[in-house]
């Protein structure tokens, strides 16, 4: 039998927490249902545990130490995550469980965007972000995800285990897509119905100070993910600017013969050095990243393989136990 989690990450959600763990037992009368606490000062631990959820807690602020913990600490073969603000219907989440156990999806993305989201969120800030955020990952790699910052997605055990979580924050969305995308995971989307929070509900996203760290997340893994790129960029532009100094000089010493403005051609030359060094720079650090892809799926083999062992065990243990 398959073996479904539910896991809601919660800071102070005494408002909606208790119908959001009734509805998705409801619909996942199976599953384990996961509540992790991250520092609540409304209840939302007690309020959870009476409604039948296991209670965790972690206790470094940001969804991203949540999702961490969550990943490092649950085993199961399919994992849903929702937020606790009662946003996304139970029943919506039964196609992207679907998806991860019949067709075989890494990560199934609730897309509130296609949806009714921009009728119900009232942030118009928040609008422009996820489209500001949703076009620059998807034009650098490649991609047509239509919602990146989504709160419901189902992932694969293969996905929880292998997922370097790194972010703290809200950024944490981004950074489960993009590495999604690098990775070579099986993606899929599904339209989802979001509703706005209910009266009494606050959001804790930050529209300025969070958006402004997930565009940073997003430069810092495409650094990361694809550095040729991200080093090329920065060499054309140096270039650009070189050619835009030296090429008066160049002229001016072809009409005249004298080279003029001695200190601009010494700077002119630095750029020289720097774009040539950010090139080779990510010739190397392309190199070095396909190598560390080779690893990845060598290491995933390797996880792969201790599931299999363990529940190879698992099952035989059950089985002395019974004969016991």
């Amino acid at each position: 039998m398959t073996k479904t989690a539910v896991l809601i990450p919660c800071y102070n959600e005494s408002k909606t927490i208790e119908k959001v763990i009734t509805d998705y037992r409801r619909v996942f009368e199976h599953a384990d249902i996961y509540v992790y606490d991250n520092n609540s000062t409304d209840g939302t631990d007690e309020i959870a545990r009476k409604a039948g959820a296991i209670v965790r807690y972690e206790h470094k602020q940001g969804k991203g130490n949540v999702v961490r913990s969550m990943f490092r600490d649950i085993e199961a073969d399919v994992y849903i995550m929702v937020d606790g603000d009662d946003t996304y219907p139970a029943k919506d989440a039964i196609e992207l469980a679907r998806l991860v156990e019949e067709d075989g999806v890494d990560m199934a993305i609730g897309d509130r965007l296609s949806s009714t989201y921009f009728t119900e969120n009232k942030r118009p800030f928040h609008n422009t972000g996820n489209r500001l955020v949703r076009a620059l990952i998807n034009q650098f790699y490649g991609a047509n995800v239509r919602d990146i910052m989504t709160g419901l997605r189902a992932f694969s055990w293969d996905f929880v285990k292998a997922f370097p979580v790194t972010s703290k924050g809200f950024e944490i969305e981004t950074e489960m897509t993009i590495f999604a995308l690098d990775s070579n995971m099986s993606l899929a989307e599904e339209k989802v119905e979001y509703r706005d929070r209910p009266e009494g509900s606050v959001s804790k996203l930050n529209t300025i100070s969070d958006g402004f760290k997930v565009l940073r997340t997003i430069g810092t893994l495409l650094r990361d993910t694809k550095p040729f790129a991200f080093f090329s960029w920065i060499s054309l532009f140096l270039l650009i600017v070189t050619l835009a100094f030296f090429i008066p000089i160049f002229v001016s010493f072809l009409n005249t013969g004298v080279v003029d403005k001695i200190p601009t051609l010494i700077m002119t030359g630095m750029l020289g050095v720097m774009t040539m060094l950010c090139f080779f720079t990510g010739v190397i650090l392309t190199s070095l990243r396909k190598n560390q892809k080779h690893e990845f799926e060598r290491d995933l083999t390797i996880l792969r393989q201790q599931k299999e062992t363990r529940k190879t065990f698992e099952e035989a243990l059950r089985q002395t136990r019974g004969e016991a």
